[in-house]
């Protein structure tokens, strides 16, 4: 990714960049024996009895241009902390990161003080226990949409990580209880959670990286992250060239592409024979 960053970084476009998500996605599934890949076709994300491998990346979201700083495997028994900490290390080597955001996946204490030693804020939503449940049962009593409140969480050996709670009613649900409202944690100004829109632009990222990426049946571990790393890259040059003629042409950037990922497609296909 060095050289696509070095090339990006000599507009001016490219340093709006200091906002990342974190998220994992997966292969296509497998339905068949998993002996010899239980540790790496670890299953779906969702309720499934189907496996897949699955990935993680970090990417580039808000007024920068959406670049995929870093992606690896998932495996089985290793940590939510581990899978951000080593994508934090590339994603602070190849730029300016201020602020992270993650899905509810990541809502450990443990991953959240990580990224705060790393002097990073972070927004991310949190899974409603029984506490939370409460709060939003008096909070829709009372007609509130909007609540903060600070709470300390314990990391263990009497250490605590402090963050914020935001409580922030949902528009247009069917929910009728505490459902109605969704709760973020953050180590920023309570106005950030307005940043986390942004998350959703690595979920439509992972939708345009499979468009890059051949189709195969093959269990073959190195072979399918090969491919999911690969096409990663050659969305990131997409986007990279899509920043540079933009500027070019008129003068800015803007997140809509006036170059394709068809039009890039068909240049590699005619310029390498792949694709």
């Amino acid at each position: 990714m060095s050289p696509v960053i070095n090339r990006t970084a000599e507009t001016d476009e490219f340093h709006r960049a200091g906002i990342v998500a974190i998220d994992t996605t997966e292969a296509d599934p497998f339905t068949g024996d998993r002996t010899g890949h239980e540790d790496e076709i670890i299953g779906m994300k969702e309720d499934s009895d189907e496996y897949a491998y699955q990935w993680a990346t970090v990417q580039l979201v808000g007024n920068a241009v959406p670049l995929v700083l870093d992606a690896r495997p998932v495996t089985k028994g290793e940590s939510r902390k581990e899978i951000v900490e080593d994508l934090l290390e590339t994603a602070q080597d190849l730029v300016h990161v201020d602020e992270v955001l993650m899905d509810r996946e990541f809502d450990s204490q443990q991953v959240l003080e990580a990224i705060a030693e790393r002097g990073l804020n972070y927004v991310v939503p949190k899974r409603m226990q029984t506490s939370e449940k409460a709060q939003a049962r008096r909070l829709l009593r009372r007609e509130t949409d909007r609540y903060v409140t600070d709470r300390k969480l314990h990391l263990g050996n009497n250490e605590w990580h402090e963050t914020t709670l935001i409580y922030r009613r949902k528009e247009n649900t069917d929910r009728t209880d505490y459902g109605q409202y969704a709760v973020f944690m953050t180590s920023a100004s309570p106005g950030s959670i307005r940043e986390y829109d942004y998350r959703w632009e690595i979920e439509s990222g992972y939708k345009s990286i499979k468009r890059f990426m051949p189709a195969t049946t093959s269990k073959n571990f190195v072979l399918r992250f090969f491919y999911f790393a690969f096409a990663c890259l050659l969305y990131s040059i997409w986007r990279a060239v899509d920043l540079l003629v933009q500027v070019e042409l008129i003068g800015e950037y803007e997140r809509s592409p006036l170059v394709t990922a068809d039009n890039t497609l068909t240049l590699l296909k005619k310029e390498t024979g792949v694709g």
